[in-house]
């Protein structure tokens, strides 16, 4: 992976600021998958501040729509977007992005390659969305899908955590179990389902 200077003081503020941005070794698959699959459109689910949206970008010639519900997480993606020169092949939704998502899928645009890093409680209801909007022989890359270690381990969930915990152990069967889909679940640091369309 190229290295790039500003793309490490964005990686480090965010894991100093405790904004949640994906891992490294997910990070490394992430950006080995866009070299490969080279998409031309990109849609990602949750923006923060633009660190993965910005790896994607600087590794494929591709243009990017990207969701993001907090105002603050926007302005600072905006900064990072323009200190790396990415302005023009990005573009931010600001807003829920349950209610984007469909929105989105009424335009009828596709999208060959989708990064999905967003609520985790939502990924299930999103899916059906993002699957129609998904080219065939796209891929979606599903991050934080283990949570914490909790969706694996077969116990119940405590409280807090039930319903995310729930929803995701149903996304991931629910992927399994659909064969126009191919999946792989790779179970480093918190978890990346990835998912391509077959037909």
């Amino acid at each position: 992976m190229q290295h790039n200077k500003k793309l490490d003081e964005i990686e480090k503020y965010a894991r100093l600021m405790n904004i949640p941005v994906i891992e490294k070794e997910s990070s490394l698959i992430l950006v080995d998958l866009v070299k490969e699959i080279k998409p031309k459109n990109i849609l990602e689910i949750g923006t923060a501040i633009g660190y993965s949206a910005s790896l994607m970008l600087l590794n494929s010639s591709a243009n990017l729509i990207t969701i993001e519900k907090l105002q603050d997480a926007i302005s600072v993606a905006k900064e990072n977007f323009k200190a790396l020169n990415l302005c023009d092949r990005v573009q931010i939704i600001h807003g829920d992005a349950n209610e984007e998502i469909k929105a989105l899928c009424l335009q009828k645009k596709m999208y060959d390659f989708i990064f999905l890093d967003g609520p985790k409680s939502k990924y299930l209801q999103e899916l059906p969305y993002l699957l129609r909007m998904l080219e065939v022989g796209g891929v979606i890359v599903a991050d934080d899908v283990l949570f914490k270690g909790m969706v694996l381990s077969g116990e119940y969930p405590k409280h807090k955590h039930r319903t995310i915990v729930m929803n995701l152990r149903k996304f991931i069967r629910t992927v399994q179990e659909n064969p126009d889909l191919d999946s792989k679940l790779i179970e480093i640091e918190d978890g990346l389902l990835i998912i391509k369309k077959l037909r």
